[in-house]
């Protein structure tokens, strides 16, 4: 399947056999969300029988009235649906946040034909696919990200999970959406911090797989900014076109390409635990204090040179992101980095540019390396 682009409107295929779906990037057409899940639902067994739905959203939409239209779009295609609100913040996405959908989810009968519809940002997100990954084994999901860190990065790609208190995502499942749609009309009242923390993502992505998505980055900083909804049409799409290529060769993160979407995550996770999941650095911030912390640390290494390290700090200082996150405790920072994920044989593995457009994971650098470089941050 390729890439279809028409004047306001591109979709994306994720190819994953009988997991395949579609990401729809639209600007403005919130009405058109009920024919696309119940289009979206019709490719699986469950969907096509799906005549109910549980609707997970944040207290924050709630006040925008943002729900509503989505409600109303499922209700008007047979899907009749329970609204459950949860409380913005990363505290929300716990075990404690996933029973009280599990209880919403049995208050309405829920089975194996009953959808989840996340609505909301990447804490909504992975909490609510969590509960359709675990409920009743596994039931439908449909992404519907609300925020520009979710639209390139979450919602793509089948990863959901909670937080524990000592560690970030480590209780978590793959569960594929039916479908995803991002309208970039949901970033018109973002914040502007939020919005920088999602370009965070979208760098990522320039970083370790398109050396000409980066210069095009370089060159449109200030139509993204100013929001401009043909540029984030192009920069969402093409970030989740980019993932989707990842995930299409390892769903399940069994080849170890799939870490390679972890550039700068390695120090950002240790970053979030550190200085706490609701403390100063919101994820987006953490990611991009990581790569620059990583690109150092490839530099130290003798991967890529300074200037290839100055392109990066430089356009995310343009981005209005953070390159450090000074004050915390380099022992503590470590000491979070060795419950990573990626880790293996008790060493701590690292996402490392080899030049912009091409990474590789490594447990290469040293103990002394990279305390050094944790000092800079």
């Amino acid at each position: 399947m390729k890439e279809v682009q028409v004047e306001t409107e591109i979709r994306v295929p994720v190819a994953l056999g009988p997991r395949s779906y579609e990401v729809r990037v639209v600007s403005g057409r919130a009405g058109d969300f009920g024919a696309f899940a119940r289009g979206s639902l019709e490719t699986s067994w469950a969907g096509r029988s799906c005549r109910s739905a549980l609707l997970v959203t944040d207290a924050h939409l709630v006040d925008l009235g943002l729900p509503q239209a989505y409600r109303e779009g499922l209700e008007a295609v047979g899907i009749a649906t329970t609204l459950a609100v949860v409380p913005p913040g990363e505290a929300s996405k716990s075990l404690e946040g996933a029973a009280g959908l599990y209880d919403a989810l049995v208050r309405m009968r829920a089975d194996r034909h009953t959808a989840v519809v996340a609505l909301g940002g990447g804490v909504v997100g992975d909490l609510a696919g969590f509960a359709a990954a675990t409920y009743a084994r596994g039931i439908p999901l449909l992404m519907v990200p609300t925020t520009l860190l979710a639209q390139v990065d979450s919602s793509v790609g089948g990863k959901v999970g909670v937080n524990h208190p000592g560690a970030k995502n480590i209780i978590g499942a793959f569960h594929q959406p039916s479908g995803v749609w991002v309208d970039t009309e949901t970033l018109r009242t973002l914040p502007d911090r939020e919005l920088r923390c999602g370009l965070a993502e979208v760098v990522k992505y320039g970083v370790i797989l398109d050396p000409e998505f980066f210069d095009e980055l370089e060159d449109q900083v200030e139509a993204i900014l100013a929001r401009d909804p043909r540029a984030l049409r192009s920069i969402v799409a093409r970030s989740c076109r980019l993932k989707a290529s990842v995930v299409e060769r390892d769903e399940r993160e069994e080849t170890g390409l799939r870490a390679v979407l972890n550039f700068g995550h390695t120090v950002a996770h240790a970053i979030e635990a550190v200085a706490g999941y609701d403390g100063p650095y919101q994820h987006g911030e953490a990611v991009a204090v990581g790569m620059a912390a990583e690109a150092r640390l490839a530099e130290r290494m003798g991967w890529i040179g300074p200037d290839a390290v100055g392109r990066i700090e430089r356009l995310l200082v343009r981005l209005g992101l953070p390159t450090a996150a000074p004050g915390l405790d380099a022992d503590r920072l470590i000491d979070a980095m060795t419950r990573d994920k990626k880790n293996r044989g008790g060493r701590i593995r690292f996402v490392l540019p080899r030049a912009i457009g091409r990474v590789e994971l490594t447990d290469g650098p040293e103990a002394a390396e990279v305390r050094a470089v944790l000092a800079t941050v």
